[in-house]
């Protein structure tokens, strides 16, 4: 009775730590502290990205980068970082606990409870970088490098974040909920790193998927009109020492 008790158990504990932790989440306790800031955190295939306010406008940081997880083990690696940029390239390890709809993360000094605010997918879910941006009526590809614009969507969920990989450069970001639906895109702006005025903003673009790429055009927050091509982007491995 013991030897089948003891091995539900360990079904159960399996179980819980197979949940994806695809989505979106939202941070409510830090060291078992309730948090006062706004913090919310995307992931997806393989790449996180998380966006932290204060209040209903004010931006504070951004972070996000690599991850992968097997069993209770979860390692990320940072690409940016706007409060620190010597700790981009850094590793943690961390143990995973994740339930329906909590994750928490572990270290030694350290924890976070998350809460879960969306897993929904569709066909926009994804990691994309951006590969082409219409200028002066011509469509002007661009390499992928080290500086790069990154877009994150799961979970009803969106960030962008610019920045240089290489030299920990953070340049901006910007998120908060999107909706797509019948070829249109809306963004609601939950936070903006340049220009806090803009949070609230709602803006409807088209779009199309033609051959894998994201096909984006209609009107930025500033109104310009823009046209930009995204593509895939897929996250290198992480190399640990």
């Amino acid at each position: 009775m013991r030897i089948i008790f003891s091995f539900i158990a360990l079904w159960i504990f399996q179980l819980t730590n197979a949940q994806s932790v695809e989505g979106s989440w939202e941070l409510i306790l830090e060291n078992e502290i309730p948090t006062e800031l706004t913090t919310v955190r995307i992931y997806q295939d393989g790449f996180f990205a998380e966006g932290t306010k204060q209040g209903d406008y004010e931006f504070k940081n951004a972070k996000g980068g690599i991850y992968e997880t097997e069993g209770s083990s979860y390692t990320e690696k940072f690409e940016f970082n706007s409060a620190d940029k010597e700790k981009v390239g850094s590793i943690n390890n961390l143990a995973i606990e994740v339930s329906k709809d909590t994750l928490r993360l572990k270290g030694q000094d350290f924890s976070q409870t998350w809460l879960k605010i969306g897993d929904y997918q569709d066909d926009l879910s994804g990691v994309w970088i951006i590969t082409g941006r219409q200028k002066n009526g011509e469509m002007q590809r661009r390499e992928i490098g080290d500086r790069k614009t990154i877009k994150l969507l799961s979970g009803t969920r969106f960030q962008w974040i610019a920045y240089n990989s290489a030299t920990g450069e953070f340049f901006a970001t910007g998120g908060g909920s999107y909706l797509p639906k019948y070829g249109r895109y809306i963004e609601n702006i939950e936070f903006f790193s340049k220009d806090d005025f803009r949070v609230g903003a709602s803006l409807t673009f088209d779009y199309q998927i033609l051959n894998n790429e994201w096909h984006h055009r209609g009107k930025s927050s500033a109104g310009d009109a823009i046209y930009e091509i995204w593509s895939p982007y897929q996250p290198e491995e992480i190399i640990r020492d």
